[in-house]
């Protein structure tokens, strides 16, 4: 059945959103973000302090694209308030293995007595700072924020060793202040 849907999405104060054509910038305290959207059928308005994503014949796929839309707006505008923050924890009980940044990667040496040293590629617009056995991964970008931390896991993944007394490798214990 075809109907008429809207959604509604606040702008808080200090931070402007403009929709030019596909693309949406927002620009807050934190920085400015850009990204390229495939509306749709689906129309998105700025109007005052909040953005109107609208279709006048809805159906499933377009009532499907106006929610993921919002969603990525959302965090587009929550990211230029406040960056994303991922906590990752050191832990190792039978090798004692070293992180060490350079540049925009990040290198893990002596992992599981490995002589040869393990890469960590950081993408852009994600800062990453080191302290003894936590990592903190900061990003606007909610999307690189999470890659950025799902690479360390990666990294770090075990192979060929029980999992239960091998458990030496770096997780993420706190997304965004949600406890993992």
């Amino acid at each position: 059945m075809r109907r008429p849907l809207s959604k509604k999405i606040q702008i808080p104060e200090g931070v402007e959103l403009k929709i030019e054509g596909s693309k949406v910038k927002v620009k807050g305290p934190e920085g400015e973000i850009e990204r390229e959207f495939n509306f749709g059928k689906v129309k998105a308005q700025v109007k005052e302090k909040e953005v109107i994503l609208s279709n006048e014949k809805s159906t499933k796929n377009e009532k499907k694209m106006m929610n993921t839309v919002s969603a990525h707006i959302t965090n587009m505008v929550k990211g230029a308030q406040k960056k994303f923050e991922y906590h990752l924890k050191i832990c190792f009980g039978h090798f004692p293995f070293t992180v060490k940044q350079e540049g925009n990667s990040v290198l893990i040496k002596n992992f599981l007595g490995e002589k040869v040293e393990r890469r960590v590629n950081i993408p852009e617009n994600v800062d990453v700072e080191i302290k003894k056995e936590m990592i903190l991964v900061k990003s606007m970008n909610k999307e690189l924020a999470g890659q950025a931390s799902a690479n360390f896991e990666i990294a770090t993944k075990i192979r060929g060793r029980d999992k239960r007394i091998f458990q030496d490798g770096i997780y993420i214990i706190e997304k965004d202040g949600k406890k993992i």
